[in-house]
């Protein structure tokens, strides 16, 4: 779509101060927002997760209590450490398969793509060799030209040094509160590498052989860092209900992209026995036939499919139909932040609950394994078209959600851990916030009627309405 046409018909209305065009392949999604909504006004004060409601600190130290208890048991001092042998076994992968094209074993300087080109890499994975390519660099095992952007020097490992890197693995794993399945998983997605980056095998294969759950289950439901978060999300739940009793009706939870049902499990568990209308949703048949088989008896608890990057009207979801909004581990897939928040804010009802686990720290084990989960689909002309777009980065921090989050029309909650607790460096967070009112926002059905004069091509399928807008190619002030 063409923004001149677009931003002459938003000039006309009042109430739209600023906008932003989204791209779908479906359709291209617009995002209104009232005068002085861009990214560059003042913010409210959500961005330091500091909100000053007295309701909201209460709900988040709860919730790191709860996360505590979880983890009772386990030396929390002793996790990074942990973490760093995982990483050191997978920046000696990393170097192992790079050492195994040869094009390091003289001196001739490489570019990003000579690599990816000797590795056979599918294009759709290429941002992970070039992932592996800035973390050996970073790590001091590969030297990089800046001027030129060659590399060359790859400090490779022995194969007595890689052996014995393997071995530690499974001490590291055990430490961490992984099952011992995860050991096998993270050795065989090492071992495929080279298939896996050319697309010859997959690592669903791995993650679930013979259609089993045991390994998923344990990297987001047993470690130490997704227990801790799991039961802290889950107690901002509660609290969340506890502040909703006496309505007359159930919770209503949708809980996007439940997957294996980590979280879920852990969310069921602390709101029992009260009444509950919970929808428990995923993009992959495979992950709701689970979930009935697993949680099939559970009183309130429904199936359906739902994709985070399309329309949740289009997909059977009705405007303040919920009362929280959970997504654990998922919501980075989205391929534009803002679009994906702004929609789920209109499936909440006023101050309705948004509950997020994310990962805010690249871990150099998972470029080796799970990353290969989030490269962008072979047909997809395009993958993340917000901040993270030409960044080849997936993860955002903990202050670019909240300020995604404020800009969407959310109050932040203070992100936990709570910062000087000894999980906050593995870089696993709750991250959480309370829908505002629309006070000052555009109209979004206005805003799309008067649209509704422009050419069918140049109309945007879907109109939301935020606080606020980045300044982009594609984003326009009207005032």
């Amino acid at each position: 779509m063409t923004p001149a046409p677009l931003g002459e018909a938003l000039s006309a209305l009042p109430e739209v101060g600023a906008w932003q065009l989204v791209p779908g392949s479906a359709g291209d999604t617009l995002l209104v927002a009232g005068p002085h909504g861009t990214a560059e006004a003042e913010s409210h004060t959500g961005h330091s997760g500091h909100t000053g409601y007295a309701s909201d600190e209460k709900a988040t130290a709860a919730a790191a209590a709860s996360g505590d208890s979880a983890v009772n048991g386990t030396d929390l001092a002793e996790l990074p450490s942990l973490m760093r042998l995982l990483d050191e076994t997978a920046l000696l992968t990393m170097a192992r398969v790079l050492d195994r094209t040869r094009l390091f074993r003289t001196p001739v300087p490489r570019t990003a793509a000579d690599v990816v080109t000797a590795l056979g890499a599918a294009p759709r994975h290429a941002w992970i060799v070039r992932r592996w390519l800035r973390t050996l660099t970073e790590e001091g095992r590969l030297s990089h030209d800046p001027a030129t952007g060659h590399y060359q020097e790859l400090t490779a490992p022995t194969r007595t040094e890689y052996a014995r890197a393997r071995r530690t693995l499974d001490e590291a794993r055990h430490g961490m509160g992984y099952p011992e399945s995860m050991t096998r998983f993270f050795l065989a997605a090492a071992d495929r590498l080279p298939l896996l980056l050319r697309d010859r095998t997959s690592l669903q294969e791995v993650l679930f052989p013979q259609g089993e759950t045991d390994t998923a289950e344990g990297n987001y439901r047993d470690s130490a860092p997704s227990r801790w978060a799991n039961h802290a999300a889950a107690e901002l739940i509660v609290h969340e209900a506890r502040q909703r009793e006496g309505g007359g009706r159930p919770l209503r939870v949708l809980e996007a992209g439940a997957g294996v049902g980590g979280t879920t499990e852990a969310v069921l568990a602390a709101l029992s026995p009260a009444p509950l209308d919970y929808l428990f949703t995923d993009v992959s048949r495979f992950f709701l036939q689970a979930a009935r088989t697993r949680f099939g008896t559970r009183p309130g608890l429904r199936q359906a499919r739902f994709d985070i990057n399309a329309d949740p009207l289009a997909q059977g979801l009705a405007p303040a139909s919920h009362d929280v909004i959970l997504a654990a581990n998922v919501l980075h897939n989205a391929r534009h932040l803002g679009r994906a928040l702004a929609a789920l804010r209109e499936l909440l009802v006023p101050d309705g609950l948004l509950v997020l686990v994310e990962s805010c720290r690249e871990h150099y084990q998972a470029l080796t394994s799970m990353y290969l989960l989030m490269s962008p689909q072979p047909d997809e002309e395009r993958w993340f078209t917000d901040l993270r777009a030409g960044q080849d980065r997936v993860f955002l921090t903990e202050t670019e959600w909240a300020k995604q989050l404020d800009a969407a029309g959310f109050r932040p909650l203070p992100v936990l851990p709570p910062a000087g607790h000894p999980l906050t460096a593995l870089g696993q967070h709750v991250i959480a916030g309370h829908a505002r009112p629309d006070h000052g926002r555009p109209d979004p059905d206005r805003v799309a009627r008067a649209l509704a004069q422009l050419p069918g091509p140049t109309r945007p399928l879907r109109v939301h309405a935020v606080d606020r807008v980045p300044s982009t190619t594609t984003s326009g002030a009207t005032r």
